[in-house]
């Protein structure tokens, strides 16, 4: 499946360090609010063990067992306060952000930035302010697309009979909205039937419900290294995904890693030193965020990731094959393809991802380790591998 994680907070989070540590995509850093202008794209990835371990072949696709499954990183403008009445680069941010399914929001654990994202002494702002704005941001920024034709939309679905949930949805389509997540919001929110009753308030309850349906979050308590205890353990006591991260000790061990430098991947809780040409310096610097990612159980980037995509979104990772004996395809590609799926789908909602035309045709599935057929409503698990037989075209 397509899948968009935004990288999300003010300016001076550490987001863009974040977006290169995890993507290795050029992009500039500077300590100064809107560095970002324009959404930086880039290929992150999820990590998870590779069926052929299970096997005396290695697949080629992954690295000793690993297997890195890609999805795209947005890194948008900065956010500050009241971004949804433009101000700053708001309109820019909340734009670019309609296409992500998730949004890792970035936060400074330190304290090291006031709420604007200006350089301030380390422990001097309570980073759990800068929790809520981003909902808030969001929430206003749904709240004035609905409210540009709210009157005339209202009007409209009386008058003509429309179904309230298709209205809304398509009014906020370019949110990336659908109307099963506003039909689930409404509901949620115990909205009144007559929407020609619903208050202002109303609007705001019922975008806020859309909002936390529509663009699950996850928190980075990044710069957790110079963070107090306090401030991480109350980012962490909040209810809600929160990982404690260091954008900076990972992009130097990807950087040192990309150079030749160290043997690492990343999510890997160490290193090993792979080139005799350090200087003293380099060594001590690489033994500090040794010592930094040992004490915080890795550097936090990619166990992030993966929260977002296995947790808060509930995918899975499935492996169509066409020979379900050596998990091979017509080219004896083994293990070619790994597909991210909502947790819950069947082996016919697999075939119509690998193609419209095979899904139509779908007869059954075959799993690849026990060679048993699935039944139709059979539920997929993560890491299955799966044979699809369809009829001939």
């Amino acid at each position: 499946m397509s899948m968009t994680i935004g990288l999300a907070g003010k300016p001076n989070s550490g987001k863009s360090t974040f977006f290169k540590a995890a993507t290795l995509a050029d992009v500039e850093i500077a300590n100064y609010p809107f560095t970002t202008i324009n959404a930086n794209r880039g290929v992150a990835y999820i990590r998870v063990d590779c069926p052929c371990i299970e096997t005396d072949k290695r697949c080629g696709n992954c690295k000793d067992g690993i297997r890195f499954v890609p999805i795209e990183m947005i890194d948008v403008a900065g956010l500050v306060p009241d971004a949804h009445m433009g101000r700053g680069l708001g309109n820019t941010f909340l734009d670019e952000l309609r296409q992500a399914q998730a949004i890792i929001h970035v936060i400074d654990a330190s304290g090291g930035t006031d709420i604007e994202g200006n350089p301030v002494d380390i422990g001097s702002h309570d980073p759990l302010e800068d929790v809520d704005f981003l909902n808030h941001e969001l929430t206003m920024w749904m709240v004035g697309i609905l409210n540009r034709n709210w009157t005339k939309l209202s009007r409209k679905i009386q008058a003509e009979g429309l179904n309230i949930e298709h209205a809304i949805a398509d009014q906020l389509l370019g949110a990336g909205v659908n109307s099963e997540q506003v039909h689930t919001a409404q509901r949620n929110c115990n909205m009144l039937t007559d929407h020609v009753k619903w208050t202002d308030d109303d609007l705001v309850m019922l975008c806020d419900a859309i909002r936390a349906i529509s663009k699950p979050m996850i928190i980075a308590a990044n710069k957790a290294d110079l963070a107090s205890k306090e401030n991480i353990e109350n980012l962490t006591g909040l209810d809600m995904m929160v990982v404690p991260t260091s954008a900076a000790a990972e992009l130097a061990l990807r950087s040192a890693a990309k150079g030749g430098a160290i043997t690492y991947m990343p999510g890997d809780l160490d290193f090993t030193i792979a080139s005799d040409k350090l200087s003293d310096a380099q060594k001590t610097g690489l033994e500090n965020v040794r010592a930094l990612i040992k004490n915080n159980d890795g550097s936090g980037i990619q166990k992030c990731i993966n929260k977002a995509v296995f947790e808060l979104l509930n995918l899975i990772v499935v492996y169509p094959v066409e020979d379900e004996g050596k998990w091979i395809d017509k080219n004896d590609n083994m293990l070619p393809d790994a597909f991210l799926m909502k947790k819950g789908s069947n082996a016919h909602d697999l075939a119509y991802m690998v193609h419209s035309d095979i899904g139509d045709r779908y007869l059954y599935a075959v799993d690849g380790r026990t060679k048993m057929r699935l039944g139709e409503k059979h539920e997929l698990n993560n890491g299955d591998v799966i044979k699809i037989v369809s009829t001939a075209k």
